[in-house]
């Protein structure tokens, strides 16, 4: 046990330390010891320590300095946010809407960071731990119409169940992000004179890296569509399609995304002469329509009447002569399912029988059609969509090449829909499946034998007559117990 170290000045100054000892010897020791005695090993006894005398030296002991600990940058933060300047100059998007909106959650000017680093990762992708990130946003919250629905806005049952599927609400908002960021980026290059080709190269190639691509978990939704003029849908150009974008042309992108087969499915029409607006402002509106007619115990029939009351309401001048805007009345809207784009549910966009209702959490596609022709598409020219049939019968397969695209299709796309565009690719339509291994070549003849035997579907261009020009629009939403939200709203359209 350490003994207290009294101490006391002496006539000349210095110190003279003294323990209560009876024994000479220390003292002597002791007294030796006291005028080489420092002021500097007072406080060292006084702290306890276990040999006063071992850190008493002729010269004064150095101080080590005090390391200033660095602060650790949090994992996964965002970049600086900033504030958008690029007003989006696209015919018919909204007011205020800018191609580089995304700068503001923290995105780069052109975006290189997967959406997910920007965002929480409650979806299950990402470190949910990220707290300081905010949550993927929110689509448009709308009420349920029908009288029976007005307590769904306030119930606290309903949106206890709601908290239950938190889960499915951020996968489809992180597939909505990168679905809104994306296309706003494709706006500020979307002009004429561009190779269709390259237009859609460059758009699935910045999809790919802001879903962060890793084969079915997450991707691509399905094809670019960039369907021109009276090509009302499904249109994607083949290798060697060297058609190039025109002032005066009416196309319609049509992408998708997906998260764990989660799949946004969002479209618009770009135009760049004033006269087709009216063309655009119509299907806009009636798209709009067909969304606030939407929600639970909604019969669909009354969804299609909403979209061609509006639809039809319209007319556009062109060259002199006027054409009223009539529904493509045999394209539809649609529910979405894990996996499956077209789930069963076919939403009309014209009057009907149709009395089947909308169901609490189903998924919809409402997307509507107009048209200067006749309104009724058929398909034509060369087929470019091809998707395996969701419920695909199980078929022997002779050919050696069909058995061997036939696994490449199910490894890469499973049931999404895929191009041949994307066969053809060095990756053949996924670099995290198949490396720079997959590319497909002489398959032309084992996909048509897939299509011929019912497990692959060919999807051609669906057209209506020549000369005519046709528009788009499309959002999905959910129907959520206490509301409808509608994913892909963005500040564009």
């Amino acid at each position: 046990m350490m003994m207290d170290v009294p101490f006391e000045k002496n006539n000349g100054g210095s110190k003279k330390i003294r323990r209560e000892n009876s024994n000479d010897g220390e003292q002597q020791q002791q007294q030796q010891h006291t005028e080489e005695d420092d002021e500097s090993t007072i406080p060292a006894r006084q702290k306890g320590c276990a040999n006063p005398w071992s850190i008493l030296d002729d010269s004064k002991p150095k101080k080590k300095k005090k390391k200033k600990k660095k602060k650790k940058k949090k994992s996964g933060s965002a970049a600086s946010k900033g504030t958008p300047t690029q007003k989006a100059e696209g015919r018919m998007l909204d007011e205020g809407s800018f191609t580089d909106y995304y700068v503001a959650h923290g995105q780069t000017e052109p975006p290189s960071i997967p959406v997910i680093n920007l965002f929480r990762g409650d979806d299950g992708h990402g470190d949910a731990t990220n707290t300081h990130l905010p949550p993927f946003p929110q689509g448009e919250i709308q009420e349920h119409p029908l009288e029976s629905n007005v307590h769904r806005i306030s119930s606290a049952e309903l949106r206890q169940s709601e908290r239950l599927q938190t889960n499915l609400y951020a996968k489809l908002r992180h597939a909505s992000e990168v679905h809104r960021q994306v296309r706003h980026h494709a706006q500020s290059f979307i002009k004429p004179g561009i190779k269709l080709v390259d237009m859609c190269e460059r758009l699935e190639e910045m999809n790919r890296k802001l879903v962060d691509d890793h084969g079915l978990d997450r991707g691509i939704g399905f094809p670019t569509g960039c369907s021109l003029n009276h090509v009302a849908a499904h249109y994607t150009p083949n290798v060697g399609d060297e058609t190039v974008l025109s002032y005066d042309d009416v196309m319609k992108v049509d992408f998708g995304t997906q998260i764990e087969g989660r799949i946004i499915d969002c479209a618009w029409t770009v135009s760049f002469n004033p006269k087709y607006d009216p063309l655009l402002e119509a299907v806009k509106e009636a798209t709009n329509a067909g969304i606030k007619a939407a929600g639970i115990d909604v019969r669909l029939c009354d969804v299609g009447e909403a979209v061609q009351e509006v639809m039809e309401s319209y007319e556009v001048e062109l060259d002199g002569k006027t054409y009223p805007v009539k529904c493509i009345r045999n394209l539809n809207g649609h529910s979405i399912g894990p996996y499956q784009i077209h789930a069963g549910k076919s939403v009309p966009i014209v009057k009907c029988d149709d009395v089947t209702k909308m169901e609490e959490n189903e998924i919809f596609a409402i997307e509507t059609f107009g048209s200067t022709g006749r309104g009724y598409i058929v398909e034509d020219m060369e087929c470019s969509h091809y998707m395996k049939n969701f419920h695909a019968p199980h078929v022997p397969l002779r050919l050696p090449r069909s058995k061997k695209l036939l696994g490449h299709i199910n490894k890469t796309f499973g049931t999404l829909a895929f191009c041949r565009r994307w066969l053809e690719r060095e990756d053949g339509g996924s670099a995290t499946v198949n490396g720079l291994r997959g590319q497909q070549e002489k398959y032309m003849g084992a996909l048509k034998n897939l299509c011929d035997v019912g497990i692959v579907q060919a999807y051609p261009p669906l057209c209506d007559t020549k000369g005519s020009y046709t528009a788009q629009y499309e959002h999905t939403l959910i129907l959520r117990p206490t509301c409808k939200e509608i994913l892909s709203r963005g500040d564009d359209y």
